[in-house]
């Protein structure tokens, strides 16, 4: 990439983080904005437009989101790469933002330096994470291998994040209320929690249960 000028799109909901990251990268002489966005559908036709080396992507945005954004640059336009710039570092933000193909996961305290390095490498090829989302990646593959949620737990879980006594739940399942108990307990030892409260959380930040 030595001697090219990086032309990147900028893609974010808010119109002042978008005028941060462009102001943050013009004193960077090898990276042009060449366009921005304030959502996914945007994000398409700018990239389209432009075919730049690397998009700048949110991932929480309306229209289209961050991760249905991705996934399309990288199927129709796949020499654009994909940097997700976020605050959100879930365990299942970040898998969800890798695999629907984005080459790398920052955060929004990343630093200038760090910003421009990132999109240098990414232009390059290479995989950029930052510390603390390599970190959760690490630790995520250091874990034990956990059991998968049956059908019914996962029906039970469902009317859990729903607000449901156990009584209700066994209702709404055709089930009996000592059957709701054991699959509760099934569901705490399996997500490693000791309340329904916390089932829900840990459900959500893995993926398995969709986010309100």
């Amino acid at each position: 990439m030595s001697g090219k000028t990086l032309r990147i799109v900028v893609v974010d909901d808010h119109t002042v983080m978008r005028a941060g990251v462009i102001a943050l990268l013009d004193g960077e002489g090898d990276i042009e904005v060449v366009g921005e966005a304030g959502d996914g559908r945007a994000a398409l036709d700018l990239v389209a437009r432009h075919d730049p080396d690397v998009a700048l992507v949110d991932l929480r945005m309306p229209v289209l989101d961050g991760v249905a954004t991705t996934a399309r640059i990288a199927a129709r336009h796949p020499r654009t790469r994909v940097l997700i710039l976020t605050t959100y570092d879930t365990d299942a933000d970040i898998e969800r933002g890798v695999e629907a193909g984005a080459i790398g996961y920052l955060l929004k305290d990343t630093t200038r330096e760090q910003l421009a390095d990132a999109i240098r490498s990414a232009a390059r090829g290479e995989t950029v994470l930052a510390p603390r989302v390599a970190e959760k990646l690490v630790a995520r593959m250091r874990r034990p291998v956990q059991d998968p949620l049956t059908a019914r737990e996962t029906d039970v879980l469902n009317a859990v994040a729903d607000g449901l006594t156990n009584a209700e739940i066994g209702r709404r399942l055709v089930i009996s209320e000592a059957t709701v108990k054991t699959h509760l307990l099934r569901l705490f030892a399996k997500l490693d929690v000791n309340d329904r409260t916390r089932a829900v959380v840990v459900a959500m930040e893995r993926g398995l249960l969709p986010r309100p």
